[in-house]
């Protein structure tokens, strides 16, 4: 087995070191995230609602648009919507987006 010189052993040994402390940060604001649903969560808040809020807050209009698009036309096929006025509009959407 060959060994590593000098100066490459202290170079992993600190790209070890901060992964070590990169990954304890993330811990730590993984806990701060849980606090403020917890705290969202005690003023009456919905907090799986809000996580959908902030998970489409991070998509762009048109990724969010062609998501519902799809959406619908699935929940259409297995008999979930109702009213059918609306799959038409996202049908064509779809299809004009491919």
């Amino acid at each position: 087995m060959s060994t590593l010189q000098v100066s490459a052993q202290n170079q992993l040994r600190q790209l070890v070191e901060q992964i070590e402390r990169l990954e304890e940060e993330k811990k730590q604001l993984a806990s701060d995230i849980r606090d403020k649903y917890l705290e969202a969560k005690a003023v009456g808040f919905d907090v799986k609602a809000l996580r959908q809020i902030v998970r489409l807050r991070k998509k762009s209009q048109e990724e969010r648009q062609e998501e519902e698009t799809v959406l619908e036309v699935y929940m259409h096929a297995l008999g979930m919507l109702s009213d059918t006025s609306g799959i038409n509009t996202a049908a064509d959407a779809m299809m004009a987006a491919e």
